[in-house]
Order: C-alpha cells, then sequence, then structure tokens
C-alpha cells in the first residue's frame, strides 16, 4: 500500500481594509478659540525724584539709569492677562516650550523686562549684560523653601533657576538695592503681556467658561473678567489698568 504523504501551507488570512480596522489615532483635537484685547492705563505717574545708591563708588553706577520717556507705555508691558485655573482643568494640556523659557537681562543696571510670566515649571535665564557684577537673588516662597541666590557674576555670564511653585517671585540684585523684578509663575500656559501697541493675544484656549486676569503689581486685587470661549471664534476683552497716582517702583 502507498503511503500518501501531503504538506499543510499555512492558511494567511486576508490584509483587513484600512476602513475596517480599528482606530488608533491620537486623541481628537480639543476646540479652541481665542481672547485679544488692549489693555490702557487709566492714569498719569507723577515724577519720581532721583535716587542715589549712597553705598556705591564714584562713576558709573553711582546713580541709577533715569526713568522711561513714556512711562504709561511701560507700565503697559507690566501687565500680564491670564486665565485662572490648573492645568488639570483644561483636559490633556501639553505646555510648549515657549511658555516654559523665559530671559530676564540685567541691562544698563535695570532687570529687563521688569514683569516676566512663566508657566510652572519652566526655567528663567538671567544673563548678565552690563560691565559690572550682579548677584540675583529672591526670598519669595514661590521661589523655593529658602528662596535662591544665583552669586555674583561678570558681564557675558547667565545663571538660570527653574520655579516649581505658582506665585509671585520678587527678584532683586545683592549688589544695586534699586533693581528689582517681578516673576509670575503660572499654573497654565493661557497667557499674554501686551505688545509695543498695548495689544495682547491668548491663542488655542479651549472652549468653556473662565475667569481671565487683568494683573499689575501696583493693582490689588487685580481686575477681573468672566468671558466664554466659543471654538474657532475669537473673544475680545479690554482692560483699563487704574494705577495709583505718583509712587511706583524705582
Amino acid at each position: 500500500m502507498l503511503a500518501v504523504t501531503s504538506t499543510a501551507h499555512p492558511v494567511v488570512a486576508p490584509a483587513p481594509h484600512p476602513s475596517a480596522m480599528p482606530s488608533v489615532a491620537a486623541k481628537p483635537r480639543v476646540a479652541t478659540g481665542r481672547i485679544e484685547g488692549t489693555v490702557e492705563i487709566s492714569t498719569a505717574l507723577t515724577a519720581r525724584r532721583p535716587q542715589f545708591r549712597i553705598y556705591s563708588d564714584p562713576g558709573p553706577g553711582s546713580t541709577p539709569p533715569p526713568p522711561p520717556r513714556d512711562p504709561l507705555a511701560a507700565e503697559a508691558r507690566n501687565v500680564v492677562v491670564y486665565l485662572e485655573g490648573d492645568a488639570d482643568q483644561f483636559g490633556d494640556l501639553v505646555v510648549d516650550a515657549a511658555h516654559r523659557h523665559a530671559t530676564v537681562a540685567q541691562r544698563d543696571e535695570r532687570f529687563v523686562p521688569h514683569v516676566t510670566a512663566i508657566a510652572r515649571g519652566g526655567t528663567v535665564e538671567f544673563p548678565n549684560d552690563d560691565d559690572v557684577f550682579h548677584n540675583v537673588y529672591s526670598l519669595s516662597g514661590a521661589a523655593g523653601p529658602r528662596g535662591f541666590d544665583l552669586g555674583r557674576y561678570p558681564k557675558g555670564e547667565s545663571r538660570s533657576r527653574v520655579f516649581h511653585r505658582a506665585g509671585t517671585v520678587q527678584v532683586f540684585c545683592h549688589i544695586h538695592q534699586d533693581m528689582s523684578a517681578i516673576l509670575l509663575v503660572l499654573e497654565n500656559p493661557f497667557f499674554a503681556v501686551p505688545d509695543e501697541r498695548r495689544h495682547y493675544a491668548i491663542e488655542d484656549v479651549p472652549e468653556g467658561e473662565y475667569t481671565l486676569v487683568g494683573w499689575h503689581e501696583r493693582v490689588k486685587p487685580p481686575i477681573v473678567r468672566t468671558l466664554r470661549v466659543t471654538a474657532g471664534q475669537t473673544t475680545t476683552v479690554d482692560f483699563n489698568i487704574p494705577l495709583p497716582q505718583g509712587g511706583g517702583r524705582p
């Protein structure tokens, strides 16, 4: 009797049509809108008396630089417009690099800019552009349990600090007591500083109802507005910041 042998061939199922495959695509894009507006300062600032550094040697650095030519325009740049709420309230939010990095230069014996906003967890660089030494430090709780002190460093060097806590950080220089700056460390990336035309814009805001804050260091409490953001549309909110007469930072 002849033995009959056979070779079994594996059966290959046809590949499913792409339309029949289960979807593993990324989560659908959140519908977003835009917020924009202008910021006006509603009062003129009075002239300030010249200040002198009583512990400085004669020569460069003994007299602080003069105030800006247009104080109102300068104060508008010290306003931060932001949405209240932490990042968890905005769903799967990815904070881009632009909101996690900022630079505060030491230039002409000032901190430039005077006010800086950054998302929590971001890094701020402090380059020294002056011909003199600076020593940047802060004692604010939002800067850490013991604040920070970057030590003395000369022109051309830069040191940085990561800010893990939300809040207001007041920054000074150990060597030049009239130098000051403010860091506003925020829980989310939805913030903006007015440009030279006093215009601000906050992009890609998830649809919903929010509280919008107009912050300035000399206005307490800050000005708040409620609004609704509609997907694909721009919501306009203007701020008028009533600064107190006179005073102000050096």
